[in-house]
Parts: structure tokens; C-alpha cells; sequence
């Protein structure tokens, strides 16, 4: 049974300094450096407590109110990032859950960890440049998009407080055919897919901003 292997939290914090000559010290703001905490954590509507976001256009909200994580990709990434990653939340993510991938959930999903909060996967996790500078792997963008190890986020349908080591169980599934995998195709490698952009664009369980970058790629290819 997929269980929650750590929970993170992390307010914005602001880093580098005016003077530096490498772009990877210069001044930045970012609430992505998350530390793991023990102890029942409350999730709320939009996130848990004690969490933040610096950057909140891209960031938070109904859609985007808790990253995900899979601990089972953390070996993958040690030859990479380094031992520095092998410590849960190294991705941003709130919750590092162990026995789940991209290829094993799908958007709309509804999940219950423990027994109180459910949750419905509503998109993949876009990388940003934020996660390439906090490792300071020029490329990690490029290679979290090609391995498709992206993470995904997550909805609040009921709040309550979650703590690590509870199960997490499937209580809907209602898209079985757009797991986060196959969204992250369709995203990253198949972008003259009319009929895939055409479908994610129509998916109502979708992020509406997934929804809207979809509905403008159908309408492109249409007039090509």
C-alpha cells in the first residue's frame, strides 16, 4: 500500500548577494527549500500549515495547493544531484509519498490519506528554473521534463491533518487514460498531438491553466 514517507514545509526565504559573478549567487526569493517535520501537520484548502510560496502567480492556490513527490525516484537523482539529495523534500515537494509514480496516478484522482484528508490529483509538477538553481544543475529542468520524474499536485477536497507513515488509498478514478505520465507526454514530446491537446483542453479535473495552454496548442495546430 502506498504510504506517506515524509511531510515538508518551508516559508520564502531570499538568497544570494548583488555583487555575485556566477547568475546561480545572485539575489533570488523562493520558498522551495522545504525541511521535513514530525508530527500531525494540518492541510487546509490551500495548503498545509507552515508552508509558503514566493512566487504565487505560478504557485499555490485551489490547483496547486500541495507538490507530491515519489520517494521512489530519490535513487535515481543521487548520481546527479549528489548525497545532499538523498533527504526528503530535496524536490520542493510536500509530501514525499513512497509506492506511487507518475505512471501509477492519474488527473482526477481522489485519495484519502489516513482517515480524514482526501485530495484529487489536479496536474504534473512544471518544473520551474528555481529547482535547477537550488541544485545548481543548469539542465535539471530539461531532465525532470525528459525522465518525466516530475511530481504532481494535488487538490483539497477535505482538509484535516496528515502524518507521515499513514497509507494513502484510491477512493476515485475517473480519467484512468491521462495518468500524470501520459499528461507529461503530452505536454513535453508530443506537441503536434491535435487530438491529445484537443482532450486535455476538455478535461475538467485539469488544472485550468494546464486547460487553457492546451486549448491554445489545439487551436494552433488547427490553423497550421
Amino acid at each position: 500500500m502506498p504510504t506517506l514517507a515524509s511531510i515538508q514545509v518551508g516559508m520564502p526565504r531570499q538568497f544570494g548577494r548583488e555583487d555575485a559573478e556566477n547568475p546561480f549567487d545572485r539575489p533570488w526569493t523562493s520558498g522551495i527549500f522545504k525541511l521535513p517535520v514530525t508530527g500531525p501537520v494540518e492541510i487546509t484548502k490551500y495548503g498545509l500549515i507552515g508552508d509558503g510560496q514566493a512566487d504565487l502567480e505560478n504557485h499555490g492556490g485551489d490547483d496547486k495547493a500541495v507538490l507530491s513527490y515519489s520517494a521512489d525516484h530519490y535513487p535515481g537523482w543521487l548520481p546527479i544531484l549528489g548525497p545532499d539529495s538523498a533527504t526528503f523534500g530535496a524536490f520542493g515537494e510536500n509530501l514525499t509519498i513512497r509506492g506511487l509514480t507518475e505512471d501509477d496516478v492519474c488527473v482526477g484522482d481522489v485519495w484519502q490519506i489516513g482517515e480524514a484528508v482526501q485530495l484529487q490529483i489536479s496536474q504534473p509538477r512544471q518544473p520551474c528554473w528555481k529547482l535547477a538553481r537550488k541544485w545548481r544543475v543548469r539542465d535539471l529542468v530539461e531532465q525532470v521534463q525528459h525522465t518525466g520524474r516530475s511530481g504532481w499536485y494535488w487538490r483539497v477536497l477535505r482538509p484535516g491533518r496528515v502524518e507521515a507513515g499513514q497509507p494513502l488509498t484510491m477512493l476515485n478514478r475517473t480519467r484512468p487514460e491521462w495518468t500524470i505520465a501520459a499528461a507529461n507526454r503530452a505536454m513535453y514530446h508530443r506537441k503536434h498531438d491535435r487530438a491529445a491537446a484537443m482532450a486535455l483542453a476538455e478535461l475538467p479535473e485539469l488544472a485550468g491553466s494546464w486547460r487553457r495552454h492546451f486549448s491554445s496548442r489545439a487551436a494552433r495546430l488547427a490553423s497550421e
